[in-house]
């Protein structure tokens, strides 16, 4: 899966936005190729101040757009896209922290003051 929105933050960074109210977010939805269906997923990470309304809507419309030539499941995905829209996404903040803290150091500033 791909994360969003983090280029160019530090793990130490990302850290603090977290603290501070930032979390990372999922918008599930499908895309049907006649008879296979995959579903699809991008982790965006939303800072403390930012809406996800924009996120939630290109995955709501993708939905009802790609999700259509599923026939007799398109209405029960239309529905979930639509609950997350309004939900604001699928909050996966906990996992991405275990997987940053597992993955990558702690920052340790090196301090150089002498007594």
């Amino acid at each position: 899966m791909k994360t969003n929105n983090i280029e160019g933050l530090t793990p130490f960074e990302i850290n603090l936005l977290i603290q501070q109210g930032g979390k990372f977010i999922i918008f599930p939805f499908i895309i049907s190729k006649m008879v296979k269906r995959i579903k699809e997923t991008n982790i965006y990470f939303i800072r403390p101040n930012e809406s996800t309304f924009k996120y939630a809507m290109k995955h709501f419309s993708l939905n009802l757009s790609l999700s259509l030539r599923i026939f007799p499941l398109a209405p029960i995905y239309i529905i979930m896209s639509f609950f997350y829209l309004m939900k604001g996404g699928k909050d996966y903040t906990e996992t991405m922290l275990e997987d940053l803290n597992t993955n990558s150091p702690i920052y340790k500033p090196q301090s150089k003051l002498s007594y």
